[in-house]
């Protein structure tokens, strides 16, 4: 795997994380998971813990890169997640 496409799991890992354990949209999903789990489960836990949950999301990211890191099926939805994580980052410290 090149340096680039390992940047781009890097940032697709970060980008599905965030997006699973502290985005609104998936507010939905961690109430689910909690009310049919309990609040104190694991399964709750596993997608409010971004530690967690970036071990699930790198592990399918890793094998999703090393298969297809030579084609657009990889770099155009990794680049558009990880374009969308540093946005996220870079608004947080210039606003």
């Amino acid at each position: 795997m090149s340096l680039a496409a390992f940047l781009l799991a890097l940032g697709t890992t970060c980008r599905i994380t965030r997006f699973i354990t502290k985005d609104t949209l998936a507010a939905g999903f961690r109430t689910w998971v909690a009310d049919r789990f309990g609040d104190d489960s694991r399964p709750s836990y596993l997608v409010n813990c971004g530690w967690c949950t970036s071990t699930w999301v790198a592990a399918a990211i890793a094998v999703y890169a090393s298969l297809l890191h030579t084609t657009a099926w990889f770099h155009l939805p990794a680049t558009a997640l990880t374009l969308s994580y540093l946005a996220g980052v870079a608004s947080r410290w210039l606003d």
